[in-house]
Protein backbone atom coordinates (compact mmCIF):
# COMPACT_ATOMS: atom_id res chain seq x y z
CA UNK A 1 0.00 0.00 0.00
CA UNK A 2 3.10 2.49 0.64
CA UNK A 3 4.60 1.79 -1.97
CA UNK A 4 1.69 2.33 -4.38
CA UNK A 5 1.05 5.75 -2.47
CA UNK A 6 5.11 6.94 -3.06
CA UNK A 7 4.71 5.72 -6.15
CA UNK A 8 1.32 8.04 -7.23
CA UNK A 9 2.97 10.84 -5.33
CA UNK A 10 6.23 10.93 -7.17
CA UNK A 11 4.34 10.04 -10.63
CA UNK A 12 1.65 13.17 -9.77
CA UNK A 13 4.67 15.75 -8.57
CA UNK A 14 6.59 14.53 -11.62
CA UNK A 15 3.62 15.73 -14.22
CA UNK A 16 2.91 18.80 -11.98
CA UNK A 17 6.66 20.42 -11.86
CA UNK A 18 6.99 19.19 -15.93
CA UNK A 19 3.97 21.15 -17.06
CA UNK A 20 4.79 24.20 -14.80
CA UNK A 21 7.89 24.63 -16.05
CA UNK A 22 6.58 24.07 -19.69
CA UNK A 23 4.42 26.41 -19.20
CA UNK A 24 6.77 28.89 -17.49
CA UNK A 25 9.09 28.69 -20.21
CA UNK A 26 6.25 29.69 -22.84
CA UNK A 27 5.22 32.02 -20.66
CA UNK A 28 1.86 30.78 -20.28
CA UNK A 29 -0.15 31.22 -16.78
CA UNK A 30 -1.07 27.96 -14.91
CA UNK A 31 -4.39 26.43 -15.20
CA UNK A 32 -6.51 26.38 -11.99
CA UNK A 33 -6.14 22.42 -11.64
CA UNK A 34 -2.49 23.09 -11.99
CA UNK A 35 -2.32 24.81 -9.26
CA UNK A 36 -4.55 23.56 -7.15
CA UNK A 37 -2.37 19.82 -7.12
CA UNK A 38 0.67 21.98 -6.81
CA UNK A 39 -0.56 23.54 -3.32
CA UNK A 40 -2.12 19.92 -2.33
CA UNK A 41 0.98 18.17 -3.01
CA UNK A 42 3.37 20.88 -0.85
CA UNK A 43 0.68 21.02 1.95
CA UNK A 44 0.91 16.83 2.08
CA UNK A 45 4.70 17.09 1.66
CA UNK A 46 4.49 19.82 4.91
CA UNK A 47 2.66 17.51 6.76
CA UNK A 48 4.24 14.21 6.38
CA UNK A 49 7.65 16.47 7.03
CA UNK A 50 5.67 17.07 10.59
CA UNK A 51 4.43 13.91 10.76
CA UNK A 52 7.91 12.46 10.30
CA UNK A 53 9.57 14.93 12.73
CA UNK A 54 7.26 14.10 15.35
CA UNK A 55 7.79 10.60 15.45
CA UNK A 56 11.39 11.02 15.18
CA UNK A 57 11.42 13.06 18.32
CA UNK A 58 9.05 10.86 20.16
CA UNK A 59 11.20 8.05 19.40
CA UNK A 60 14.11 9.94 19.98
CA UNK A 61 13.11 11.21 23.43
CA UNK A 62 12.07 7.68 24.52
Amino acid sequence: MVEFAALTYGLLASVILSAAKRNRMLARPHPPLLLYVGYLLCGLSAGLALALGYVALTLLGA
